[in-house]
């Protein structure tokens, strides 16, 4: 499977509460741009909007703050590869929901760490959603 290569870091800190202020930062910046649902526009779906919102759900759902740090690092490389990548990602129907698609994008960093991006979409009305990134490993 190929990866997009990222020009945005990761950011720092090992704190969640340091982490997410830095995330919330960027979020904030794409939330103020739409006056409902926050989005952003993605280059492998022809310019369509993948939805942000269900990404923080998922993240306040876990349990562990190392762990929800851990991710949020990766949020500025997620939403640098959700905008530009045109890289074929893993598909797969979701086991749970028949009427849902999981794509599975993989990018690495500037300092060559690997990362991975999934995106919900639903097949009825095709709309997409930015669930989770994670590093490998």
């Amino acid at each position: 499977m190929k990866a997009y290569r990222t020009k945005a870091n990761k950011l720092p800190g090992t704190k969640y509460s340091e982490v997410s202020k830095k995330a919330l930062n960027i979020y904030s910046k794409i939330k103020n741009r739409s006056k409902r649902r926050p989005y952003i526009r993605s280059a492998y779906f022809r310019k369509g909007k993948i939805f942000l919102g269900l990404f923080w759900h998922h993240l306040h759902n876990k349990l562990n703050l190392k762990d929800k740090a851990r991710r949020l690092k990766y949020f500025p490389c997620a939403i640098e590869l959700i905008r530009n990548s045109r890289i074929d990602p893993a598909s797969k129907e979701d086991v749970d929901k028949k009427s849902e698609i999981l794509h599975r994008f993989k990018g690495i960093t500037p300092k060559k760490e690997i990362f991975f991006v999934q995106i919900k979409e639903n097949k009825r009305n095709s709309q997409k959603y930015f669930i989770s990134v994670f590093p490998m490993g």
